[in-house]
């Protein structure tokens, strides 16, 4: 069974975070809910969430793919802590996949692995991709980094990653239980 680390720092967004963990759950996908310092994270509209564990719990060699939610400031605290940076470079040079949603594509940029790359990210944050190249997709896939734009993306970008660790027939199934109305294999 694969196994998605989705970290969340303080000022996440609610609905990325948990649309991305409730649709991998279903397709019994391991999520565990990493987050930046012990206790409740709270989101940007102040849901609070207990994670499962915090981010230095987590190693590249147990996981198939690492997920940063977005949110303001959200982005910015998962930006601001080093260990992230650290984690994704490490998911990235193993081979493993690596995602981001609304904002925290940006992070991704910021620690190198966008490079050349085909990215899509929050609108106003366009700029802020580095040297990946910018596209107006809800959800883009570059090998093995998979990005996504916003809450409203949140569960199509759920859906791409069971796509992508298990299959596109999984993805439709999941996606027929759910009533969503969106394409695959895009």
């Amino acid at each position: 069974m694969p196994r998605v680390a989705v970290l969340l720092a303080d000022g996440f967004e609610e609905v990325e975070a948990m649309s991305i963990v409730d649709v991998l759950r279903r397709a019994d996908i391991t999520a565990v809910i990493a987050g930046l310092h012990a206790g409740h994270i709270e989101g940007a509209h102040q849901v609070k969430v207990i994670p499962d564990t915090t981010i230095d719990a987590i190693h590249a060699d147990n996981f198939d793919m690492l997920v940063l939610p977005g949110g303001q400031p959200g982005s910015d605290n998962l930006n601001a802590d080093e260990r992230v940076k650290v984690l994704i470079r490490d998911f990235y040079k193993k081979g493993k996949l690596t995602g981001a949603i609304c904002a925290a594509p940006y992070v991704l940029a910021n620690a190198g692995i966008l490079d050349g790359k085909e990215a899509t990210v929050y609108p106003s944050f366009e700029n802020r991709l580095g040297k990946a190249r910018y596209v107006n997709k809800n959800v883009v896939s570059d090998g093995q980094i998979l990005t996504s734009r916003g809450p409203g993306t949140a569960l199509e970008f759920g859906i791409a990653i069971v796509e992508k660790l298990v299959s596109r027939e999984r993805a439709e199934a999941i996606k027929e239980a759910m009533l969503l109305q969106i394409e695959t294999g895009k």
